[in-house]
């Protein structure tokens, strides 16, 4: 996967929450598309599905891009192998900050995708009106071995669990980002 150079951050927004300004000048937040990756924590596979997305989806010039977990305790930084291989990547998450899933996340996303099921069923179970928007991050895999598990979780593991994860994402993103480009409303249509 070619690698961007890192989007730049809005350094204002509330709650020390750094968001990705949006990159073409054409977009509104009525037509923007707002993606948002959950796990646990939201210190490891979260932010690194967030990085990468969000350098793959830069060309398109019209996404938010944003993580949360459901048991995230709010202000951490990324896990250091997870900003190590981002930044080995060219994405900086020196700024990353955790937070945990709430309710403003869930309805400004317009899409929302798990990183394992146990994370889909409990976003589910405490935003059922979330349900049509929420998926589990694999399911549009192209890939058949891939498609609809659960992403791996590094956490506590050494490097190369990380790595797996990483190469995991690298397989299961492009799906996320052709199935959003396929079926987002477009507002001018």
């Amino acid at each position: 996967m070619a690698v961007k150079p890192p989007v730049p951050f809005d350094k204002s927004p509330p709650h020390g929450i750094l968001r990705p300004l949006l990159r073409n000048p054409g977009s509104t937040f009525e037509n923007v598309k707002n993606v948002l990756f959950v796990c646990t924590g939201n210190t490891c596979r979260s932010p690194m599905a967030e990085a990468l997305f969000r350098a793959l989806a830069q060309p398109q010039g019209d996404y938010v891009v944003k993580s949360a977990g459901v048991s995230a305790m709010g202000g951490q930084p990324a896990s250091h192998h997870t900003a190590s291989l981002m930044r080995d990547q060219g994405l900086d998450l020196s700024h990353f900050r955790s937070q945990p899933l709430t309710s403003d996340l869930v309805e400004e996303a317009t899409h929302i995708f798990a990183m394992a099921g146990h994370h889909l069923e409990a976003i589910e179970s405490e935003f059922p009106e979330a349900s049509s928007k929420t998926y589990l991050v694999s399911e549009f895999c192209a890939d058949d071995s891939l498609r609809n598990q659960d992403l791996t979780d590094p956490f506590g593991m050494g490097s190369d669990a990380y790595e797996e994860t990483r190469d995991m994402l690298e397989r299961v993103l492009p799906s996320v980002l052709t199935y959003i480009e396929k079926t987002f409303p477009n507002p001018k249509s």
